[in-house]
């Protein structure tokens, strides 16, 4: 069962103050893809690294539509050597969390927080689906995010089962290309543990005063 949390007025107005160091490109659909961005250079990714006492572990992160529940994107969380997230074709962005590839950096608690708070809105909820896996897997799966370059348009969940399928324990993963697909294949293992965050913010951001293209 989900563990509900729910975002409140509080930290949407510190959302709103962060937000002000966003510079983001034009509207797309919630949840879809975007077009490439900019890659941050090699040192700001070393500025950026955090590195998580809790315990090594990949968080299968999965946008469902409140009007239907389809599944709409994936990423992939993974708390290893450092903490990341790996957000294939997404839009979310900070200038604190610099991006190579499709992977983000500096994946601290709060960003994560706003991470979340910046998926769910009226119109989404986010599922969060945590497994603690053994250190050399979360490394293995640090390398293979940051090997895999950019991912094109409709393909998040692909390459993410594409990496999980080549982790130990996760070889028999299928080969999804739907994000529920992913999220009821990962619920499977013994041990994950689900939390779902939903917010009642408007879907076009202006909550924020910014212009997202998610």
């Amino acid at each position: 069962m989900a563990v509900p949390v729910r975002f409140g007025g509080e930290f949407r107005l510190l959302a709103r103050l962060a937000g002000l160091l966003f510079v983001l490109a034009a509207l797309f659909a919630l949840g879809g893809c975007a077009k490439p961005t900019p890659q941050a250079s090699d040192a700001d990714v070393a500025r950026a690294r955090y590195v998580s006492s809790a315990p090594p572990s990949l968080t299968l992160v999965t946008s469902i539509s409140n009007r239907d529940n389809s599944g709409a994107h994936s990423a992939l969380i993974i708390n290893g050597p450092e903490r990341v997230v790996f957000n294939p074709f997404g839009t979310w962005r900070h200038p604190l969390a610099p991006e190579q590839g499709d992977v983000h950096y500096g994946f601290t608690p709060g960003m994560e927080e706003w991470f979340f708070n910046y998926h769910a809105r009226v119109t989404y909820r986010i599922q969060a689906q945590t497994l603690e896996v053994p250190p050399e897997v979360a490394a293995k799966a640090l390398a293979l995010v940051q090997q895999n370059g950019q991912v094109g348009p409709g393909r998040c969940t692909l390459s993410i089962s594409n990496i999980l399928r080549q982790l130990p324990g996760f070889e028999d993963f299928p080969r999804a290309i739907f994000p529920l697909q992913a999220a009821n294949a990962f619920a499977e293992f013994p041990g994950v543990t689900t939390v779902m965050y939903t917010d009642d913010s408007p879907d076009d951001w202006s909550d924020l005063d910014l212009e997202f293209n998610d």
